[in-house]
């Protein structure tokens, strides 16, 4: 198994952000701690959730964050601390597969 001993377990987090700005910001932030080896921001997306007992709807950008499956609690914090929403969405899926050298990459770029 050479994929197991050149990479890690990798995940893909999503975070939503309520503009382009805080996007930006937070984006750079994690990339700059090596909390993540890439972050896409996706703007325009409109998200409608229940919150304080009605539905909202808002528009939002999402960032979509590939790091290892380790970082995932440190980077949690990150968001929690670096972010205007009471309660921030961090939302983890795994990575099951894929391009070796892609995943080789985000080991590479992130710390241990």
């Amino acid at each position: 198994m050479e994929a197991a001993s050149t990479t890690v377990p990798s995940i893909v987090v999503y975070v939503t952000v309520p503009n382009k700005d805080a996007g930006i910001k937070l984006a750079e932030s994690i990339i700059k701690e090596k909390l993540a080896a890439c972050v896409n921001r996706v703007p325009g997306i409109q998200s409608v959730y229940w919150w304080d007992g009605k539905i909202q709807t808002d528009s939002e950008e999402l960032l979509i964050i590939k790091t290892r499956e380790s970082l995932l609690g440190a980077l949690t914090e990150h968001v929690k601390s670096n972010h205007e929403y009471e309660v921030p969405e961090v939302i983890a899926l795994p990575i099951t597969g894929g391009n070796l050298k892609y995943l080789e990459w985000i080991k590479d770029s992130t710390r241990s």
